[in-house]
C-alpha cells in the first residue's frame, strides 16, 4: 500500500471515530498539510464515502450521520489465523519502520470480532507462551520495501541509494530477482550493474529508491533464499570448504539447510561448496550426516575428519573395556 493510500485510510478512520474533525487536526494528526486533507477528502468522496464539509474558520470534515463501512466478517478459525499470524510476525521482526502498526492492526481486527470470539482470542493471548526467543530485528521503510516488491513483479530496473557495513555510500542500478526475510532483516538479491554480478542489500541500509531504466530477465535457476542465506553464512569465514556427498541432490536438499551452502549435482553424487570457521565443526557436520563423502578442499579438513574418527574409534574402545565381556 502507498503511502498516500495509506493516509487516505487512515483519515477515514479518524472520521470514523465519530464526530467532526477540523482540517487543522486532521493534518496534524496525518502528518500533511491543509490543502492535502483537502484533496483526501475528495478521494474519499469519488470512492462512495459519504464525506460531509463545513465551512468557516472552525470547518471541517465528518462522515454523514449513520455511514458505516461494511462489517469484516470472520469465521473463528479465520480470526485466529489473522491474530496469530500478527502476533507471529511481530515476533519475527516483521514490522516496519512504524514500532506500532502490528498493535494498530490488532486494534482494529479486535473492534470488529463479536464479543464472545474477542475475549476467546483475548484468553489465548494472555495465556499462550512462545519458545522462540524475540530478537533484535532491523525494521525496512515500508515504503522500500513495496516498492522493491512492485519493481520485482514488473521486472523494472530499479536505482537505490546503499550505505554498506563501512559507512560508504553509493548509488545502485538493480535488476531485483527477489525478496528473502532471514533472522530479522530483510534483503534484496538480484544483478548490480556496478558490479556486474549478483550481490545481496540489506533494506534496512537503502536510503533511497528511484525507478531505473530498462527491464530484465531473472534467471530460471536463481534461488533468491540459497543466495541470501548461503552469502550471509559465508561473510567473514576463513576456510573454502569443498566436499562431495555420495547421495542424491534431492536427498541432500530434504536434510540440509540452505545456510549449509551452494549444492549441485557431481559426477560422483552432490558437490557441496561452503565456507567454514572451523573445520574441527564441519567435520563433525559431514559425519553427522551418515554419507560417504570426499573431501576435495582444504586438506586441514581431511585431518580433522581423521581425528574425529581416531576420537570416536577411541571412545568406541574404552566402553568395551569397561563393560569386559559378556558372560557365557
Amino acid at each position: 500500500m502507498t503511502r498516500p493510500t495509506a493516509r487516505v485510510l487512515a483519515m477515514l478512520e479518524l472520521l470514523q471515530s465519530g464526530g467532526q474533525r477540523t482540517v487543522g487536526d486532521l493534518a496534524d494528526r496525518l502528518g500533511v498539510d491543509e490543502r492535502t486533507v483537502r484533496r483526501y477528502a475528495e478521494h474519499l468522496a469519488d470512492l462512495g464515502v459519504p464525506v460531509q464539509a463545513q465551512r468557516g474558520r472552525y470547518g471541517g470534515y465528518r462522515l454523514a450521520p449513520g455511514y458505516k463501512l461494511p462489517p469484516l466478517m470472520l469465521t473463528d478459525d479465520e480470526a485466529l489465523a489473522v491474530v496469530l499470524g500478527l502476533q507471529a510476525a511481530e515476533r519475527a521482526g516483521l514490522a516496519t519502520t512504524d514500532p506500532a502498526a502490528t498493535a494498530s492492526a490488532l486494534g482494529k481486527v479486535a473492534r470488529v470480532l463479536p464479543r464472545p470470539l474477542k475475549e476467546r482470542l483475548e484468553s489465548l493471548l494472555t495465556t499462550a507462551e512462545f519458545t522462540a526467543p524475540v530478537r533484535a530485528a532491523a525494521p525496512a521503510d515500508a515504503d522500500t520495501l513495496l516498492g522493491l516488491a512492485s519493481a520485482a513483479r514488473d521486472r523494472r530496473q530499479v536505482v537505490i541509494g546503499y550505505t554498506s557495513w563501512d559507512g560508504r555510500t553509493s548509488r545502485r542500478a538493480l535488476d531485483i530477482y527477489g525478496l528473502v526475510f532471514h533472522s530479522g532483516r530483510w534483503y534484496v538479491s538480484g544483478h548490480d550493474h556496478a558490479r556486474d554480478a549478483v550481490r545481496t542489500f540489506r533494506l534496512d541500509r537503502i536510503a533511497a529508491l528511484e525507478p531505473g531504466e530498462g527491464t530484465y530477465v531473472v534467471p530460471a535457476d536463481f534461488d533468491a533464499t540459497t543466495q541470501v542465506v548461503s552469502g550471509i553464512a559465508a561473510v567473514g569465514w576463513a576456510h573454502e570448504v569443498a566436499v562431495v556427498l555420495h547421495t542424491s541432490l534431492v536427498e541432500a536438499n530434504e536434510r540440509l539447510p540452505r545456510s549449509a551452502g551452494a549444492l549441485r549435482e557431481h559426477p560422483d553424487g552432490v558437490l557441496l561448496e561452503t565456507r567454514a570457521e572451523r573445520l574441527d565443526g564441519m567435520a563433525r557436520m559431514l559425519a553427522g550426516l551418515g554419507w560417504d563423502f570426499d573431501v576435495l578442499t582444504p586438506d586441514a579438513l581431511r585431518e580433522e575428519v581423521r581425528s574425529l574418527a581416531d576420537r570416536l574409534r577411541a571412545n568406541a574402545g574404552r566402553a568395551a573395556r569397561r563393560t569386559g565381556p559378556a558372560a557365557p
